[in-house]
């Protein structure tokens, strides 16, 4: 069985960083993409950004300059890299895996971590 787990998560202002990590075990991962979500109070859940076992990457619009999605497969672990955070980037972060490429919507995921918290305040 799959395990992923979010870590890194916190208060920040604007303007400022924070680094996320998903740490995943239970299985080879070679072949395994993931990604990362995010959902704030009273909205939907929707995609932040992704990369493939190969390194391709894959970013929403939203978030696209100002976040960075990398990974080390020696150690089964994505990063969400996140600068210039904004009020609006406040939610839960979940990162998500799936066998394949990176894909945006949430369905298409079987694999989730129980998420981490990102606050920025303005």
């Amino acid at each position: 069985q799959v395990q992923l787990v979010e870590s890194g998560g916190g208060l920040v202002q604007a303007g400022g960083s924070l680094r996320l990590s998903c740490a995943a075990s239970g299985r080879t991962f070679s072949g395994y993409a993931m990604g990362w979500f995010r959902q704030a109070p009273g909205k939907e859940r929707e995609f932040v950004g992704g990369i493939s076992w190969s390194g391709v990457t894959r970013y929403a619009d939203s978030v696209k300059g100002r976040f960075t999605v990398s990974s080390d497969n020696a150690k089964n672990t994505v990063y969400l890299q996140m600068n210039s955070l904004k009020p609006e980037d406040t939610a839960v972060y979940y990162c998500a895996g799936r066998s394949g490429g990176v894909l945006t919507a949430i369905a298409q995921y079987g694999d989730w971590g129980q998420g981490t918290q990102v606050t920025v305040s303005s």
